[in-house]
């Protein structure tokens, strides 16, 4: 499984390394809603909500799910610039149909979930469609797609002033410390890029990325089959320290290509491949059941959001859950009319770190 980003005829000066402000106060909401994905922030990610305004907890968690599962497309630049207010006035330009449109799509919990035209913001039978994707996801998903439909730029503008706290709140001090370790993965990547070429800069970026033998695209190891194409706009690579272990990749149509990688420890591991790891694991050595940990690694989800977003069938999915659950993987939960089932973080971290890394890549 991996995402291909076609770079065939590039230039090489079209492949940016750069830092983007945003994207990393987007990894660290993400901490903040998932502190399970990150165990060596537990403890800054405790601090931080414990010293944050009750208002500004409560609208955290009211827009979470722009950064929970996966990153709403406009919060990781392809351009980026140097301070936060900057980012966040390229986002106030985007016209409301982009921006709905994506935010609709990590709302909803698959990136998977397209709105084709017409627009959920013009088209009734559209809307539904959304509002009923969203309510499967829990009331507070629907409520806030619901004000996303209703009134965009309220929500917008509640969204930046929302962000705008958070660089008072924790980012600002947060940025001042991991900046320089930003700067310092940059003139790395860029040193190898110009000296040793796009092969090098990119094997440095993670043992997930490499260059195609052929040279024609980049190759992401991700548990999904995508492609997409940089010519007309480039690629652009963000390093991220609170972003580890997650590679984060931007691929939706009408966006130019964006991936933000860890930036490596100070004594890195050799990177495991998914090969591997389903040898070590013959509990987990079905390739179904694989894909469905790492969606489920994102957060919860139905049966049905299952069988959606891989087009499988209901029963099918089933079985496979069924099997993880036997395993001790998954734990499931009620809510209303649907069961919602979660990975059971503290177990699958106890049959390895590799598994964990590749599951949550």
């Amino acid at each position: 499984m991996t995402l291909r980003i076609d770079i065939s005829g590039l230039p090489a000066e079209r492949l940016r390394f750069a830092a983007s402000p945003l994207a990393e106060l987007t990894a660290m909401l993400h901490v903040l809603a998932e502190p399970g994905h990150h165990p060596q922030y537990a403890g800054w990610a405790g601090d931080v909500w414990a010293g944050l305004r009750p208002e500004l907890a409560e609208r955290l968690r009211e827009a979470e799910f722009l950064w929970r599962s996966s990153r709403a497309d406009f919060l990781v630049p392809a351009r980026p610039r140097a301070t936060l207010a900057e980012e966040l006035d390229d986002v106030d330009r985007i016209d409301d149909e982009t921006y709905v449109t994506a935010a609709l799509i990590t709302t909803c919990g698959s990136n998977r979930v397209h709105f084709a035209a017409p627009s959920p913001l013009a088209d009734a039978t559209a809307r539904e469609r959304a509002l009923d994707l969203a309510q499967a996801r829990g009331a507070l998903q629907e409520a806030f797609a619901e004000r996303l439909l209703a009134d965009p730029a309220a929500v917008r503008a509640r969204v930046r002033d929302t962000l705008e706290q958070c660089a008072e709140a924790f980012f600002d001090a947060a940025w001042a410390r991991v900046a320089v370790q930003l700067a310092t993965d940059l003139r790395l990547k860029n040193d190898l890029l110009r000296r040793r070429g796009v092969g090098a800069a990119l094997a440095s970026v993670s043992g997930a990325v490499t260059l195609a033998p052929d040279g024609s695209c980049v190759v992401i190891d991700k548990l999904q089959d995508s492609a997409t194409s940089a010519h007309g706009t480039g690629v652009t690579f963000l390093p991220s320290v609170f972003g580890r272990p997650h590679l984060v990749t931007v691929h939706a149509p009408g966006w130019q290509p964006v991936v933000q990688y860890p930036v490596a420890e100070p004594e890195p591991s050799e990177p495991v491949s998914l090969e591997t790891v389903t040898l070590r694991l013959e509990a987990l050595a079905h390739p179904v059941r694989l894909r469905l940990l790492r969606t489920l690694a994102r957060g919860p989800h139905t049966t049905g959001e299952l069988a959606h977003a891989w087009e499988l069938s209901p029963p099918e999915v089933s079985r496979h859950l069924a099997v993880l659950r036997r395993a001790g993987l998954l734990t499931a939960e009620r809510q209303g009319r649907y069961v919602r089932y979660t990975v059971n973080l503290p177990d699958l971290t106890a049959l390895g770190t590799d598994l964990l890394a590749v599951a949550l890549r």
